[in-house]
Formats: structure tokens, sequence, C-alpha cells
């Protein structure tokens, strides 16, 4: 059994499974035998490349060759310069190395890169974007055009690249199928900040020249490649491992939802082989429906098809070969450019008619074959001549037998994969029979179990259960008929039959809020036609116009998915998020609750029990938005209060907004800059906890009918809350003028710059304005008439920032008031007299007009006055403004003055053979 565990590796660590008629011996066990297969991971091999675990001391599937070089050319072992003209470059994904590093690559190809992954996790590619001074993950190449990054785990590629990057993204949540222990590292290569230090040799490992150097994206340590392999595998989540929900503890019990559908990311139109900017082997760009650049008289470029799925897509990839290469030179170039370094002798070149004579692309023959090493019909007269067509589909030739490798879908098995010989009647249920002895289960009968096929693309992970009569060579041999490369990419699994009782909680947002539930129910009944007995409501968030559904059916849950997000309710696009379940574990984390700006704060906040903040006894919340957004996370955290385990959770800010008054004053920041969100969390976390009034403002709208004792409600009374200010004409009258441009034209308001240009353009427009504020209101303080000055704007303020930063109370001394603090249950009553005088205000050439402080107040309205409170603008119909203390002070997070201290200390990766401190070994 050692003998063929040894032969399974062998055959693995090449990239292609052994040739048909080779010998093997009986069903053997996987190069994973004699790895231990620890939780955070999933089935998968004994060597890893980066982004599931450094490889072992031998980089599989390269096929290095000594080249000459032309131009100035660096390491990507060691990111140093080259000196002389001779290096060493693999053929298949371009890594170049010296050659006295060659010994020490860890890194291993893209061509094998798909058969080392341990749980095949699909990647959450947002839009295409200049990233500058990056490399493609795939091909190593800079990415000079615009390029896709995953938003989950950082992976750069070229959009070309894309459908060959391996499916290693963060696991960031449980299907519900497998056990874990420990968590293990997730590396990712290249592509480091500036600057970056290695964990174990504290020297620079980041290269702005290659891709180079490993980053973990979990706990953040960096190292070298070869300086990885002595830290522990395990990952404790470093200096974040208070605020981290690791991968055992969030559970997404679905059929095809991902954690794309959990997030909100901007998918981009999804690209083809051929589809991108980067040719192969140094050919010209090309793609679908391009030209091919004519290339030197010498060579000759052909179009490359993998199967029937790119010839029916005419995605094709470009070679350049000389023209009097022999047909397994071709060959071998038409393998490279899809990464299938398997032996050449099994797969042939068919000629692709020209379209006008193109028939069904599943025809056997296509006319002149080009085969590994032989030439058959007009093929014979070489590729040297005239009339060699210009595509060719690469074809695998049949088997009549093959060596499958079998994945167990559980972990404490002892062994990555058994390896099991399949002939022509080898169905799914004989493999079953075969397989369960070698996994240990063989007292467990074969009714309890099945064979599962997935295709680990790298935008999709897709699962199908294969019936138990389906004939598996047949199956491969259809899968390398429609693409070679899905069937490097294609894996199978023998997993228990599991009856998982189906529940997709859909969070549903975008209704109109204030509704009861008989309402939103009938609502959503008639734009989506809900299933009775299939959904239900589980919450209401009614202020927010959210519900959470749920479904019992993965279909109907699809369904419901597809539909919300292609409705509109009131004329407003309805937007659909799936929930996953939080599990609890015996120390829970502090964790930091992440809201974007225009999302929903409720998903996040969900607090019946599959929600974290119904048991995290401690954690706060950071919210990436303006001063806006940060109240109406306030607002929700109130209203849910009574159902959290952490009542009074602090709350961070990543000022996204136009002023960000808030943030200024809690030292975020006037706004976002682009720091590595790593600093940002590292800084919610050594943030001081503050406490912040909040105030509550009744709307009491009321028309005057003629006489005391004869009012007559206008409309129902509302309240609203604020944190930073209420204004009350002039200024409130140019943030409604904003709001009016920016409704009008949103697509222009996406810079602080632009922004504030606007205001200050809406400002000139009423320089000679004056309609004379304080003879249209009358203000109340503590029960007592105050009388007010000749003023355009009335100003309640709760922090010391007002108008993107400026100080409209003053410092100076008053002893007729005392000192402003955000928590000292007082509010400061300021006027300003016109424009000019708020532009003095911000510029800090004069302060406001000081008229009251106090905790209690009425503003009577004589007309419709423009009125704005913590910069959301309307205007007021006439009646009563009663603004008043809201219950208990907000806990808000300062951040601290000293720098955050750098990320994964010796304490967090320790080497091997260091001492864990007393409590934390595993």
């Amino acid at each position: 059994m050692a003998a063929a565990a040894e032969s399974g590796a062998r055959a693995w660590l090449s990239g292609g499974s052994p040739r048909p008629g080779s010998p093997t011996s009986s069903p053997e066990l996987g190069a994973g035998s004699r790895s231990r297969l620890g939780p955070g991971s999933g089935p998968g091999s004994g060597i890893e490349r980066p982004g599931a675990r450094p490889p072992g001391p031998s980089a599989p599937g390269h096929s290095f060759r000594k080249v000459t070089l032309t131009k100035p050319t660096f390491c990507h072992l060691c990111s140093d310069f080259i000196w002389g003209l001779a290096g060493i470059l693999c053929d298949v994904c371009n890594f170049m190395s010296h050659e006295k590093c060659v010994k020490h690559v860890k890194t291993p190809c893209t061509s094998v890169a798909p058969s080392l992954v341990h749980v095949p996790v699909a990647h959450c590619f947002g839009p295409r974007g200049h990233y500058k001074r990056k490399f493609c993950a795939v091909c190593r190449k800079g990415l000079e055009a615009p390029a896709l990054r995953c938003e989950v785990c950082e992976l750069h590629v070229h959009p070309d690249c894309v459908p060959f990057a391996c499916s290693d993204c963060r696991q960031c949540h449980l299907d519900g199928h497998r056990d874990h222990d420990t968590h293990h590292h997730h590396w990712r290569e290249g592509n480091l900040s500036s600057g970056a230090r290695c964990e174990v040799c504290r020297k620079t490992c980041s290269s702005s020249d290659v891709l180079a150097g490993v980053r973990c994206e979990w706990c953040g340590v960096q190292a070298h490649s070869v300086c990885s392999a002595a830290l522990t595998p395990e990952c404790t989540f470093g200096r974040l491992r208070t605020m981290v929900l690791p991968p055992a503890c969030v559970r997404l019990l679905s059929r095809n939802f991902s954690k794309m559908h959990c997030f909100r990311i901007s998918e981009s139109a999804a690209p083809e082989p051929g589809d991108g900017d980067d040719g192969v082997d140094g050919s010209a760009p090309a793609g679908p429906g391009k030209e091919v650049a004519a290339p030197e008289s010498s060579k000759q470029t052909l179009k490359i098809f993998d199967g029937n799925d790119t010839v029916q897509r005419n995605h094709f990839r470009v070679i350049s070969v000389p023209r009097l290469a022999r047909s397994q030179e071709v060959l071998e170039a038409a393998l490279r450019a899809y990464y299938i370094m398997e032996d050449p002798q099994a797969f042939q070149l068919q000629a692709l008619p020209p379209p006008t004579q193109a028939g069904d692309a599943d025809t056997e023959a296509l006319g002149k074959v080009w085969s590994g090493g032989t030439a058959e019909d007009e093929g014979s007269r070489g590729p040297g001549s005239r009339d060699v067509p210009e595509a060719w589909v690469i074809r695998a030739l049949p088997r009549t037998q093959e060596v499958l490798k079998i994945y167990p879908a559980w972990l404490k098995v002892g062994v990555a994969y058994v390896s099991l010989r399949v002939t022509p009647q080898s169905t799914a249920q004989t493999v079953v029979l075969e397989v369960l002895p070698l996994l240990g289960r063989q007292d467990e009968g074969p009714e309890g179990f099945q064979l599962l096929e997935v295709l680990m693309g790298s935008r999709q992970v897709q699962r199908m259960v294969l019936a138990d009569e389906e004939l598996l060579l047949g199956r491969l041999q259809a899968i390398r008929q429609t693409s070679l490369r899905q069937m490097s990419q294609t894996r199978f699994y023998v997993a228990e039959r599991r009856a998982v009782a189906p529940r997709v909680s859909l969070f549903v947002g975008g209704l109109p809020p204030g509704l009861s539930p008989q309402e939103y129910s009938s609502l959503l009944d008639e734009a989506m036609s809900l299933k009775a007995g299939l959904v239900s409501m589980s919450h209401i968030y009614s202020s927010q116009g959210a519900v959470v559904l749920d479904v019992a059916c993965f279909a109907e849950a699809e369904r419901l998915y597809m539909l919300v997000r292609d409705t509109a309710v009131h004329s407003r696009p309805l937007t659909a998020l799936v929930l996953p379940d939080v599990l609890r574990r015996p120390q829970g984390p502090r964790s930091a609750l992440q809201f974007p700006e225009a999302a929903e704060p409720a998903p996040g906040l969900r607090a019946d029990q599959r929600g974290a903040s119904a048991w995290v006894p401690c954690f706060r919340v950071l919210v990436c938005g303006g001063d806006g957004t940060v109240g109406w996370v306030l607002a929700t955290l109130e209203e849910v209060r009574h159902r959290l385990a952490c009542p009074e959770p602090a709350v961070a800010i990543l000022p996204l907004g136009t002023g960000n008054d808030l943030g200024r004053v809690l030292r975020w920041g006037a706004g976002y800059s682009g720091e590595d969100p790593f600093s940002v969390l590292l800084s919610v976390d050594e943030a001081d906890a503050v406490l912040m009034d909040r105030w509550t403002i009744l709307l009491d709208a009321q028309e005057a009918g003629g006489g005391e004792g004869s009012v007559v409600d206008a409309e129902p009374p509302k309240i609203v809350h604020m944190s930073n200010y209420c204004g009350i004409g002039i200024d409130a009258e140019l943030s409604l003028d904003f709001h009016q441009a920016r409704e009008e034209e949103p697509g222009k308001f996406t810079s602080r710059l632009h922004n504030k240009g606007v205001y200050v353009r809406v400002g000139l427009q009423k320089l000679s304005q004056a309609r004379g504020l304080h003879r249209e209101i009358r203000l109340q303080v503590e029960q007592q008439e105050v009388e007010l000055p000749n003023i355009e704007g009335l100003i309640f303020i709760n922090i010391p920032s007002w108008g993107s930063g400026a100080d409209l109370w003053g410092s100076d001394n008053d002893s007729k008031f005392e000192k402003p603090r955000m928590d000292d249950g007082l509010l400061e009553v300021v006027g300003v007299t016109g424009v000019v005088h708020m532009g003095q205000v911000q510029g800090g050439l004069r302060s406001g007009i000081r008229i009251a402080q106090g905790s209690y107040f009425r503003v009577t309205l004589l007309k419709a006055t423009p009125v704005q409170v913590d910069g959301e603008p309307w205007v007021q119909a006439p009646g009563h403004m009663i603004i008043a203390a809201a219950g208990p002070k907000v806990h808000m997070l300062r951040k601290a003055k000293q720098k955050p201290r750098k990320a994964g200390p010796p304490r967090d990766a320790r080497m091997d053979g260091e001492p864990a401190p007393e409590g934390d070994s595993k």
C-alpha cells in the first residue's frame, strides 16, 4: 500500500492521470494519505498552493527551462534582480527564477493549482478596475489594462485569465457537511503593500516588480514564500481574533447560494477565454470576434479551442509557433495555452472548418488532425504548409480505462483522496462500493452514500449528484469533449446521503416604510406570488421598509431571490440578501459588524437565534458611510436593542460622506483616503468608548384655521432622531438644493470635492436672499420664550463640528453658558445671518451668534420652512417642533491617538517549536 501511495503522489504532482494502459496497482491512496487534514479546510491534496496553505518542499507542475534574458528581469522567489543573461522560466505560468533559487520554489504551477485546493470556494469578482503595480495570479504578468479583483480574498487577475483561476477563495462559511477543529492560514501570493516585512526573517518581502511573498488573508501575517514554511499552519486570526467570526461559526445551508449572495458586490460581466487583452506565448491579443495580428514571417498564429463549448462561444486562445514546427510542438503549445500539462500523447488537434462550412461542433470529421507526434489525413504535410487552417480544437483521445481520484466529503479520514481504476463498466454505485472500505466506512451500507461531481469554477462552484447507474468513463469523456479546461477543474466526492431540511433566510429591503405586517404580506404576495406553506415572514423592520422571509424550499428561495432583484415597488427597486446562520462557540468574539453605505443595517443586526447579535455578549459596529448612515444604524440599534445580547454596542465610523462631522469629532478623519481595511479594523479594536447624547425631534405640523381652538391637523405627527445638529432656515435650504441636485444626477456626486463644489455654487445663488427667519419662527428654551436676533438660520448643535468641520459655537469662554460637550445632556443654539456669515464660520474667521443652551426646546414655525437633521433636508409645514433628549446615551468609539500596533505579532504566528502562552494551546 505504501508503494501505491507513492505512485499516486507522483501522478498527482505531475498534473495528470496515468496514461491509458500504464501500469498501476489496485486502488491506491493519494498523496494526502500522510497529511493531517485540519478543520478550516476541505478535502484536497497534501500539497497546496498559496491561497490554501504553503506547498511542500518541491514545486509541483512547473515546466522549467533555461532562457536567455533580453531585458531586466527579477526572480519571483527572492524578488532580487537576475544578473547575467540566463534565467529559469516555466513555460506554462511564466514563473521566473535564479538558477540557484529553483530548488527552493514552493509555489505550484497554474496547471496543477486546481488539484491542490482543499475546499473549493468561488471568488467574488467586482467590476473591472485599474490596479497599479499589481500582478495577475494566473499568468504572473502585470495588470496594465483594466483587471478584476476578488473582493473577499484579494486575488488579482486579467479578465482573460479568470477561467483559469482556481476556486481557492477564503472559506467564509460552512455548508453543514464538514467538521472543523482548527483553522489554517489562507495564503495569497504577491501584491503585498510596500514595505511589508517577513514575519520570520524581518526582511522586506514585498515587491513592485514581480508576484512575490505571501500574506494570510485571515491574520495578515506576511512572509517570504520560503520563510512561510517556518510558521505553524494553524491560524489564530492574529490581532483580529476578537473580531472575526471563523468559518466554523457561520453556516449557509443552500443548494446554489454562496457568499456572493450574502454580500453587496457589483458583479462584472463574466469574461471567457480569449476575452481579455493578454495573448498567450507572446501572441497578439485575441478573443471573440477579434482579428489576429499578422505574425512575423517565420511564425504563424493559430486560434486554439479546448472543446465544444469554446467553439460554440467563439472563445479561443492564440498561440504563435514557428512555421516549420513539428506537430508535436504545436500540440504542446496548444495544451500550454490552456494550462494543461498532461501527456500530449493523449490528445490531438482537429482542424476547425471555416465558419461558412463548419457544422455541428460535435462532429468527429473536422478535417485535418495533428496528434501527439503523428500526422493523420492531410495534416501529414506539416504545419509549415500553406493551407494549414488557422483554427484548431484540442481533442482527448478515447480511453479504455482511467485512474480517477475520489475525495471524501468529510475531513477526519486521514487521506486526501483515493485513486480507483474506472472501466467502461464502472458506475457511480460501483465506485462508491470500492471507495468505502478504503475510507474506513466498510461497515456502512453503500445506500447511505452518493457520488458528487463538483465543477470548481473560479466564479461558481457547482455540485451535481450522479445517478447510481451513471457510467463514469463515458461521463469523463463527455466532460473532455465539452471543455478540457473544465475537466481539469472537475472533482468527484463521495458523500453521505443526508436529508437536509431546507431553510433559507432571505432579507428583502426597499419596501415602503411604516406598514403593518398584513400590509407587507399582501404587498409581497402581489409582487412575487409567495407560496403558502413554504414562505413565512419572521422579522419586520417597519421603520426601514424591510422584512426577513424564511423559505422552506431551496428552489423557492432561488426563485424569490432572482425575482426580488428584478422587482420594483412604488417605483423603488427591491434588494435581496441571503442571511447565513451564525453558530455559537465557547468563547464568543468581539465582532465588528460592518455596514457599507447604502446597505440596510438590519441584516447585520439580526437578533434571532440564528444571528450573532443574539448571543455574542460584546461586539462593536463599524459604519461605512456619512453622518446620515450613522444615524440610520443608531436608529436600528435602538429598535432591536431589547433582543441583543450586547445591549449597548459601541459604534465606529469609516467616513464616506461629504461633511463627516461626527467622524471628525471622533478622530476618524474628514473622509476615507484609501487606508488598508486591516488597519481600519485594528483601529476599531483599539478605539476608546465614549458617550454621546441622542435627541428626539417631534414634528407636529398644523395649519391655522381662523382662530384658537380651530386648528386642523395638516399631517400626522412624526418623530425623527438627531445626533449632530438640526438646522432651520438658510443652512437647511442649501442642503435641500444640494439634495435635489444629487437626486437629478446621482452619477455626478461621487467625490467629496465635487460635492463641496456644488455646495459653494448653491450658496452663491443665495447671497442676496433675505427672508428674516427671526420673524417667521418662535423659540422656547426650558419653557421660556427667547427673543431671536436678526438671523437667517437657527441651528441646534450637539457636537463641536458643523458644515465639514467648522466650530460654529466658537472657543471663547462665556460665563452665561457651560462649556459644550456631546454627552452633557445639553444642546447649543446658534444663529447665522446668511450665506456670507456661514462662509466666514467655515473659514475660521467668525463664530455663530450664541443664543441659548438647554435640554428642552419648542420651535413654532409660522410658515413652511426648510429644515435639516444630520444632513437630511426637507420643507417642514407650519406647526411645532419639540426637541428633547432621547432616553439613554449612545456608545460611540473614538479613534485612539497612538498608532495601531503592527499586524501579526510573533505570539500570533509562532514558529515551530516555540511554546504557546498559557491558555493559548490547542
